[in-house]
């Protein structure tokens, strides 16, 4: 083994006076380990190049968005972002185009976090929120809010759905522990009741409630504002914390309840707590978009493969989704059709070609 593989390790003392180790495996792409009092975390070389890589496509297509139709020019864009552009150039970039490209960033993130959770948690890669219901949950409670409440309230609506749905879809795949095809059988029913009493909904509702509402059901990203950019990316950012010391304990269940219970990992306690994490982080991206489609499925997947690890892949799938969402919404807001076309159309059709590719892919293996 050359100097460069061997391990080499750093050690000192971190800001509340604990001892802090890093080990590493030099430049050799093997793992490297921060450990100190309070904090264990294992980083991958490979998985975290594919999350920055992917951030800085993500951040690259939302700047492309922002300059999408030579209105605005580049130089003036950068211009308005800093506060030294024009009145006309500051209000096209900052009030109508910012809000739009930064809330697409945040839900296509919450999406991707949430549906590698939910497809570790069931251990099952058609484990996302959209397939076993969560998505159709959280939508009953923000159209319950809608219709008949104050529409300030729609977050917590979307919340209180997500997670009586997540209760009731546990209940009845209770003899599977949350694993499994019971899961995503129980999610599929409850999903296709709930879109049920989502039509219901509709049809009760004024004319121009319905309208909006329908549109606001397909996934759109057109009605974003600049207030609802900040809560839904303290929403992100706080759930993505809380969720990253839970899933090494969640990747320990791959072992089996018992043998991670001899790690130390209370199972039952994790998956609740996991549950609640990816509910959270459902009921973000559909109160700000709607129940978008297919990219809590695709996110993890892809970002799986280009990282080629295993696990749960939170990161990578976030950064992964929040990529998929902006190219999803450039393209939704550059094709040539009558009126403004809503960013879920093309996710649907993004799902629908990712699915007949696995489908190819496996049968060619």
């Amino acid at each position: 083994m050359s100097v460069l593989e061997k391990p080499e390790a750093v050690r000192g003392r971190g800001l509340s006076g604990g001892p802090v180790a890093v080990r590493g495996r030099g430049l050799s792409g093997g793992p490297l380990a921060v450990r100190g009092r309070g904090l264990s975390l294992r980083v991958r070389p490979r998985p975290l190049a594919v999350t920055l890589l992917l951030t800085l496509l993500a951040a690259g297509t939302g700047a492309l968005a922002l300059t999408r139709d030579g209105l605005v020019p580049p130089a003036e864009v950068l211009g308005a972002l800093f506060g030294a552009g024009s009145e006309q150039a500051a209000f096209v970039v900052l009030e109508l185009r910012l809000p739009r490209v930064a809330l697409g960033l945040t839900v296509g993130a919450a999406l991707g976090a949430a549906g590698a959770l939910f497809q570790q948690l069931s251990r099952n890669p058609l484990g996302s929120p959209d397939i076993v219901g969560f998505n159709s949950g959280a939508a009953t409670g923000a159209l319950l809010v809608l219709l008949h409440g104050d529409p300030a309230y729609v977050a917590a609506g979307a919340a209180g759905g997500g997670l009586a749905t997540a209760v009731i879809v546990q209940l009845l795949a209770r003899r599977g522990s949350f694993r499994g095809n019971r899961l995503i059988l129980a999610g599929i029913a409850v999903g296709s009741l709930l879109a049920s009493v989502n039509a219901y909904l509709l049809t009760r509702a004024a004319l121009d409630h319905a309208q909006s509402a329908q549109l606001w059901l397909i996934g759109s990203l057109g009605s974003a504002e600049r207030h609802q950019v900040t809560p839904a990316l303290l929403g992100l950012g706080a759930l993505l914390l809380a969720a990253l010391p839970a899933v090494r304990r969640l990747d320990l269940l791959e072992m089996g309840d018992e043998a991670a219970g001899g790690l130390g990992v209370d199972a039952a306690r994790t998956r609740v707590f996991v549950l609640l994490i990816a509910v959270g982080l459902s009921a973000v991206a559909v109160s700000a978009a709607g129940p978008i489609v297919f990219v809590a499925l695709c996110a993890p997947q892809l970002a799986r493969r280009l990282g080629r690890g295993t696990g749960t892949g939170l990161l990578p799938a976030a950064a992964m989704g929040a990529l998929l969402l902006a190219a999803s919404d450039l393209v939704a807001i550059s094709l040539p059709t009558a009126g403004p076309l809503p960013v879920g159309v093309v996710t649907g059709a993004l799902g629908g070609v990712y699915l007949a590719w696995l489908l190819g892919r496996g049968r060619r293996c």
